[in-house]
């Protein structure tokens, strides 16, 4: 990681190495903390956030699913954010806020403790590498389930649901592979450790629901509307894991991710092995959205 000069804390910017929390903090011992991944970009318009409000009415749809009362309303956020940004002097970067409890109150229940809210942001190159955005990436099929939503709540982005990402992840790279992919309880299809996924078959775009257990990711979304708009059928369906390996094209989608091509499964080529056709175009279309080269969807980009 690249850090950069400072991190806002509480309503105050502090240099990035005083940026640092107690030993007993709750959310370190419970996993207690929510949180949200988002990115801006260097247009020809300035400094541009991807689709902050939606990433910050996620951020609090996750406290209300935990019951955690932050502390600043949306537009303090989205300010500080945007002060953070201009404070670091940084054109481009990955986006963190996260909101988690304080230390004056030890054991499961968190309430007692003081909600604090922290925003850093710094220099992240493509998640899965710039080979893998152009090649694609191999994946494995994760021993690990996903968590089950009546388990924990996958709608919400909360710390303590990486666990299980964590698991899956380090699975997948023990054995040579970039990333992995879960299924759920039931052996449907649900998303990679930190990315959404898309399947293309016979030149119809899917993706699995909501209620598979996956989160609702915002750059999935996007991909959503952006492939409707480009006259591709896109459909919100249960896929098993024979679908995939049977699939022309697949893909991740993420904040970190942005949009990522599967170039194999298991050591099964998908389609031809490389970045399909499918995957190219719904891909370059969304870069040159985000970069403001296309006014398509200008209103998902909102200056500093």
């Amino acid at each position: 990681m690249k850090k950069t000069d400072k991190i806002w804390i509480d309503g105050e910017l502090v240099p990035w190495e005083k940026a640092t929390v107690h030993v007993m903090t709750h959310s370190l011992h419970y996993g207690s903390a929510i949180f949200e991944g988002i990115r801006c970009y260097d247009t020809d318009k300035g400094t541009m956030i991807f689709r902050l409000d939606e990433h910050l009415k996620r951020f609090y749809n996750s406290s209300r699913i935990y019951g955690m009362q932050i502390p600043f309303a949306p537009d303090e956020v989205a300010s500080a954010i945007k002060r953070t940004i201009r404070e670091n002097n940084i054109k481009e970067c990955y986006i963190r806020p996260i909101a988690f409890y304080g230390w004056d109150e030890v054991g499961v229940n968190p309430r007692g403790n003081r909600v604090h809210l922290a925003i850093a942001l710094w220099p992240w190159l493509p998640y899965l590498g710039e080979e893998g955005l152009k090649n694609g990436v191999r994946c494995k099929i994760s021993s690990w389930a996903r968590i089950d939503p009546r388990s924990m709540p996958m709608m919400a982005k909360a710390a303590a649901n990486y666990a299980n990402s964590i698991l899956a992840r380090l699975e997948a790279q023990s054995e040579g592979y970039h990333e992995a992919i879960l299924l759920n309880s039931s052996g449907m299809v649900t998303e990679g450790t930190g990315e959404n996924i898309f399947l293309v078959s016979g030149g119809v775009v899917m993706t699995p629901p909501l209620s598979a257990g996956i989160l609702p990711g915002i750059t999935r979304q996007s991909i959503i509307e952006l492939g409707r708009k480009m006259g591709l059928r896109v459909k919100e369906i249960s896929l098993s894991r024979s679908e995939l390996l049977l699939s022309d094209e697949l893909f991740f989608s993420g904040t970190a991710a942005e949009v990522t091509p599967i170039r194999e499964v298991d050591n099964q080529k998908i389609g031809n092995g490389v970045r399909g056709p499918v995957t190219e175009k719904i891909q370059s279309k969304f870069f040159d959205i985000v970069r403001g080269k296309d006014s398509t969807f200008s209103t998902w980009l909102e200056s500093i």
